[in-house]
């Protein structure tokens, strides 16, 4: 079983970046693919970003397109999400999470589809 640690939110004005970190555990990170969601209060998790285990396939939701970069470092079994320009409406949540797979392509989106789940960070985007 992987555990996860989020890192790297925090409280940042609308227009600009934060770059958040997903550390894994165990040895075999490269055997996942890895997805970031977000929860905002009162709201459904939902989903933001997701990479292929490999690191060469990768998905986002329309609303941070253009915006936000998911990338991965499998020597360091770490997952990265790089946003920018920042909305207030980006505020939540943020978890990271994580899916094995024997498929290099695969990005999975769904909820249900992953397995394991970090605790979260908080992002707060000011206005």
């Amino acid at each position: 079983q992987v555990q996860l640690v989020e890192s790297g939110g925090g409280l940042v004005q609308a227009g600009g970046s934060l770059r958040l970190s997903c550390a894994a555990s165990g040895r075999t990170f490269s055997s996942y693919a890895v997805g970031w969601f977000r929860q905002a209060p009162g709201k459904e998790r939902e989903f933001v970003v997701a990479i292929s285990r490999n690191g060469g396939n990768t998905d986002s939701a329309d609303s941070v397109k253009g915006r936000f970069t998911i990338s991965r470092d499998n020597a360091k079994n770490t997952v990265f999400l790089q946003m920018n320009s920042l909305k207030p409406e980006d505020t939540a949540v943020y978890y990271c999470a994580v899916r094995a797979t024997s498929l290099n392509s695969y990005v999975p989106t769904k909820l249900a589809d992953f397995s394991s789940w970090g605790q979260g960070t908080q992002v707060t985007v000011s206005s």
